[in-house]
């Protein structure tokens, strides 16, 4: 029979606090988060005054009316998926074999490989040469200039590398080559199904990486068509930005007034954008949670 331990007052005292400092993490994490919602079908007039604060005041749903009716935005929506989907799949295609092959004890020159990857982390040339070299390759206002140039992060191959030797079997690896199987199909048939936690970690590290890029785009795209959904949420908010400044300048009252309601359309489309761009993220984190806790903590643990 096992008898459970009385908590001391000190315990106690302790398990308040980490209640306490949990509900407050909670607030700080959730106000943000229901705000913009409730931003998102409130009028603007009542958000840019403060009178909405928490919960939405006159509800209207113009806002998603709009972004339903901009073509921009679904041209840069079809365009982040497309960007996304393209861009992860190549990272995991060059991160996963290099990730195993560093994993390897029996690859020669993986110590100098390694290192060599890591100088990359501490040092770089910086942005204009990174133009200048995307310009030289022919890559300016392609998708290319906004995939190749982060086809792999070395973060994650040592994330990933990690996860391979502390996971996969040395004795796995023996066995599978006794039986004449090669280095390539030991990798596709026996690594990867093995791999399903470090993959939804790469898939979703990168994929989120994707969808929240922007500055790439900013410096290498000239067409608007191909600009990906947070380079059109970029160009609302700068529009916002000028329109409230421009309304506070000495102009007529009739274009003042014009002015303010395109701020107002701005603000409305701002909020319902930031909510249709984040759900697919959202939608897809709950499929991948399981993955991503255990694929973490066996690289971080084991490591």
């Amino acid at each position: 029979m096992v008898t459970a331990m009385k908590e001391s007052r000190s315990d106690k005292l302790f398990l308040v606090f980490i209640y306490l400092f949990l509900a407050a993490a909670l607030v700080v994490v959730l106000y943000p988060l229901i705000y913009i919602l409730s931003a998102s079908i409130s009028t603007p007039k009542f958000v840019s005054s403060g009178e909405m604060w928490l919960l939405p005041k006159g509800l209207t749903l113009d806002g998603y009316k709009l972004v339903m009716q901009n073509p921009k935005i679904w041209i840069g929506y079809g365009n982040t998926i497309f960007y996304t989907v393209l861009g992860t799949s190549i990272n995991l295609l060059v991160t996963l074999p290099a990730a195993y092959a560093l994993s390897r004890s029996d690859f020669i020159g993986r110590q100098f490989i390694m290192a060599m990857f890591l100088v990359t982390m501490f040092f770089s040339g910086g942005l204009v040469p990174s133009y200048l070299l995307v310009k030289e390759l022919g890559m300016i206002n392609s998708i290319w200039a906004l995939i190749l140039p982060v086809s792999a992060s070395v973060w994650n191959i040592i994330v990933a590398r990690t996860f391979f030797q502390s996971t996969i079997p040395k004795e796995l690896q023996e066995a599978a080559h006794m039986d004449g199987c090669t280095n390539m199909r030991l990798f596709f048939q026996i690594v990867l199904p093995l791999s399903a936690p470090i993959i939804a970690v790469m898939a979703l590290f990168y994929g989120v990486s994707h969808w929240n890029s922007y500055f790439s785009s900013l410096i290498y795209l000239n067409d608007e068509m191909k600009y990906p959904l947070q380079m059109v949420l970029r160009q609302i908010l700068v529009l916002q930005e000028m329109t409230a400044e421009t309304t506070g300048a000495s102009i007529s009252g009739d274009i003042a007034a014009a002015m303010n309601n395109k701020a107002e359309i701005a603000a409305l489309v701002k909020y319902a954008v930031i909510i249709v761009s984040t759900l697919p993220i959202i939608v897809v984190y709950p499929f991948l949670q399981r993955y991503f806790v255990q694929g973490v903590m066996i690289g971080s643990v084991k490591g």
